[in-house]
């Protein structure tokens, strides 16, 4: 038995010596894989530096002879990502798309062809004007057929960063441009909080500024990570990172702030801080909040006066707090009950949240399950009681844990970036339409099995469309759609689906039409650094040129609209520099408004540093403090202008599964649940080394691997009780799939939970049969489909029990990171 306190057992694991050596200089060489000698290498030239940047930040690339052969994090960097020499990979992959290609069935047979043997990989070349005139051909079939709400444009995910490059925001514009499609609502990393918060504080709050890093060290006395990790989770940003969470976090511990984690495994930010750690069972969060707001108002320890003057709705929220409504009082005792917490500690805990000044710092994950709505009311709830919403150091955030969420704000001009051309979609596309033009974000598999089905959202009923073809640029839905034998099920629906990235990622092998895009490092873009910080604007140069046949999404889509008609409206006759160039003058402007004078386009280009922009008052940002001044001039966006612990509009809805105030209820199922038909809560996380599931295809895979596998970590007691070892090739499995795992017993993590991380890629034994074997470990073979309610209908990853045993027999070799069958 090993034990492992810092949340990456795997590490221990084989991986490349230059990788050490690499990261111990602060940079990465990577030798020539041997199919590169097959791409016609430039002419001899000097090596050179080129600035750029990337979802793990700012860095430099050494490029010789035409070929990146190194790269070293920005300087100014206060903490690189250790997902960043991945990065380099990433562009030399053997999981590189070279061509464009079809599917053999589909291009021999057409649309709708076996689609049960999407997923197999045999694929057949074809040039790059016969893939475009093909995937023209077939839009416009599909619009002549079934007009826009026969198309889904997908691209849900962290494209790459850039003003230009957005392949989201590109595929959007073509297909406003040529006649429309159905889109989505919502996201899947924070979705039920999107759309409770709104009618609680008035806005959406989870991508918004929490109180500053500093004022955070300087005035709290209690820091409270719950379901929260931004050690790990701070390596990425939506945009280009600038890592300003570490600062923040080390400026915690170097000031010796007293700090609590909550979380059913040790999370990195525990291990660095020597945090408290309390480890509840997954999807009690609620209810061992009730448990402490009992105790706050059984012990008069709640600040009745701030409920009064800054909330609404307490009144009737406290007959259920009480058990006055159900006979059954939330006290602490009923809550240990639930969530496996003894009830003095949890009474400990409601005193020490009230006597200091404490900051509750709330993840996305905890609302990723069954009504996950509850939970951010809940936890907001808990917060109002204490009163301390808008002080120094005080209340609740709930992005500290995202794109360094808490960074202080410089005092920098906004860049815009190209638009989706949505004013410009026909007006009568729509004309007699009965589906929605949007669907929430999760309920894709849904949409897919059941078009013509009518369905509840937020208040208000749609009905899903009758897609004939899906078109997806950047991400994967083979990663992050939940219950992924549904998901294979509901993608034999469509007659074509047309995938366009740059590596086989599960999404791409499933494809009837591929087609290779660029990465990052094949083009030009212009970038903010921070997604809360926007301290520095980036010239995001061009590192090499686009390998094999690969192509910017810009330059496909150009050419895409060119064969239908709107190729001048698509690009407005600018090139790539053009657009750059207008973004940045746009930029020079709002600059000039704030008293600031930019360089020339052409001198900041050319620059080899970032440009900075000065920090202000960003350092002192309280978040609410506005609010807490004068509740009346600064009201909040809900009804009653304050934050709504009851809501009447919710309660006009009349959804049984979510009332009109936070309330505890029973998930589907959950570990020792009077529902379980499984033992384990499966814990899906984001990993250490990639980013979902970008960079899974890189030589980063051998830092964490077990016998080639996602890793499995289980508590001792949990494998004991099972017969099985460290290293162990385990079968993890349940009702809706089953996927191998290489096992690492630790003692952090709590007994009758394992975790694994989200984001493997998916590659089943036999692709023909929904409930095959993943022989890699993808975790969204076990979770399930259902929504967190019908208010949000968002997803619900970590609502999953399952089964762990030692898989007996051949063990299956990895497919997934070798190029399909191609012809």
């Amino acid at each position: 038995m090993s034990k492992h306190h810092n949340g990456d057992p795997a590490s221990r694991y084989t991986r490349r010596d230059f990788i050490k050596a690499s990261m111990a200089a602060g940079l990465l060489a990577s030798p020539a894989p041997a199919w590169l000698s097959s791409v016609a290498m430039a002419a001899e030239e000097p090596s050179r530096e080129v600035l750029t940047g990337s979802h793990w930040g700012v860095f430099r690339a050494s490029v010789t002879n035409g070929r990146a052969v190194a790269i070293k994090a920005w300087e100014k960097d206060p903490r690189p990502s250790a997902q960043l020499p991945g990065v380099l990979d990433s562009i030399y992959s053997p999981t590189r798309i070279r061509y464009p290609m079809v599917r053999r069935a589909y291009l021999e047979q057409g649309p709708g062809a076996d689609p049960a043997g999407r997923g197999e990989g045999d694929f057949v070349r074809i040039g790059w004007d016969q893939a475009l005139d093909l995937v023209a051909r077939e839009l416009q079939r599909v619009r002549q057929a079934h007009g826009p709400s026969g198309i889904y444009a997908g691209s849900y995910g962290w494209r790459s960063p850039g003003k230009l490059h957005n392949c989201l925001t590109l595929l959007h514009r073509f297909m406003n441009l040529t006649g429309g499609y159905v889109g989505y609502s919502g996201d899947y990393s924070a979705g039920a909080a999107l759309v409770i918060l709104p009618y609680v504080v008035g806005s959406i709050e989870v991508y918004e500024q929490c109180t500053a890093w500093p004022v955070v060290a300087e005035h709290t006395q209690l820091m409270v990570f719950w379901g929260c990790d931004p050690m790990n989770n701070s390596q990425i940003g939506h945009v280009v990172p600038d890592h300003g969470a570490y600062p923040g976090i080390e400026g915690l511990k170097a000031r010796g702030i007293k700090t609590l984690c909550i979380d059913p495994a040790k999370t990195q930010t525990c291990e660095y801080l020597g945090a408290e750690w309390i480890a509840p069972r997954p999807q009690t969060d609620v209810a061992m909040m009730l448990g402490i707001a009992h105790t706050l108002y059984a012990e008069k320890l709640h600040d009745q006066a701030f409920l009064d003057r800054y909330t609404t709705g307490f009144d009737k929220f406290l007959p259920y707090l009480l058990g006055q409504q159900d006979g059954t009082p939330k006290t602490a005792e009923w809550a240990a009950g639930i969530c496996g917490i003894p009830a003095d500690t949890l009474r400990d805990l409601a005193r020490r949240f009230s006597r200091q000044r404490t900051m509750l710092a709330l993840g996305y994950s905890t609302q990723r399950q069954h009504h996950g709505e509850q939970v951010h009311w809940m936890l907001i709830t808990l917060a109002s009681m204490l009163g301390q919403i808008g002080l120094p150091g005080g209340g609740y955030g709930l992005s500290y844990h995202y794109a360094s969420g808490g960074s202080p704000t410089a005092d920098s001009p906004s860049v815009p970036s190209i638009g989706d051309a949505a004013d410009r979609l026909p007006a009568d596309a729509w004309k007699g339409k009965q589906a929605m033009r949007s669907i929430p974000v999760s309920r894709i598999s849904e949409m897919l099995l059941n078009p013509g089905k009518t369905y509840d959202f937020n208040g208000t009923k749609g009905i899903y469309p009758d897609i004939k073809l899906i078109y997806w640029a950047g991400g994967n839905p083979f990663s992050h759609q939940q219950d992924r034998n549904e998901l294979v099920r509901a993608w034999r629906k469509p007659e074509t689906i047309i995938v366009q990235d740059f590596q086989w990622t599960a999404s791409a092998r499933h494809a009837d039409i591929v087609l290779p895009a660029t990465t990052s490092y094949e083009r030009n873009d212009i970038e903010q650094v921070g997604d809360f910080g926007l301290n520095h604007i980036l010239a995001m140069h061009k590192v090499v040129e686009p390998v094999f046949e690969a192509r910017s999404d810009f330059d496909i889509f150009s050419a895409l609209a060119q064969r239908l008609g709107q190729g001048d409206a698509f690009t407005e006759q600018k090139s790539e520099m053009d657009w750059l160039r207008a973004f940045y003058e746009a930029a020079r402007i709002g600059a000039r408004a704030k008293g600031l004078e930019m360089p020339i386009f052409d001198s900041f280009w050319n620059s080899a540093q970032p440009l900075a922009f000065p920090l202000g008052k960003g350092k002192d940002f309280v978040s609410r403090q506005d609010f807490r001044a004068d509740p009346l001039l600064n009201a909040l966006g809900t009804p009653s202008g304050r934050i709504e612990i009851y809501s009447a509009t919710i309660e006009k809805m009349g959804y049984d599964d979510c009332p009109p105030h936070p309330t505890w209820m029973e998930p589907f199922e959950r570990l020792d649940g009077p529902t379980a038909k499984y033992p384990l809560h499966v814990d899906t996380v984001h990993p250490r080394y990639r980013l979902h599931s970008q960079l899974c295809g890189t030589v980063l895979r051998e830092k964490y691997a077990i016998a080639g596998r996602e890793p499995c970590l289980m508590h001792p007691e949990d494998a004991a009780r099972r017969g099985l070892k460290d290293g162990d090739v385990v079968r993890v499995f349940n009702d809706r799939g089953q996927m191998l795992a290489g096992l690492a017993i630790t003692d952090a993590i709590r007994p009758g939970v394992v975790r694994i991380n989200e984001g493997g890629w998916y590659d089943p034994v036999d692709p023909r049969t929904p409930g095959s074997l993943c022989r890699y470990g993808d975790v969204n073979t076990l979770t399930s489909g259902i929504s967190t309610s019908r208010l949000a209908q968002a997803n619900c990853g970590h609502s999953v029990l399952a089964q762990v045993e030692k898989f007996e027999g051949p063990i299956p070799a990895v497919q997934v990171f070798e190029s399909p069958r191609t012809h």
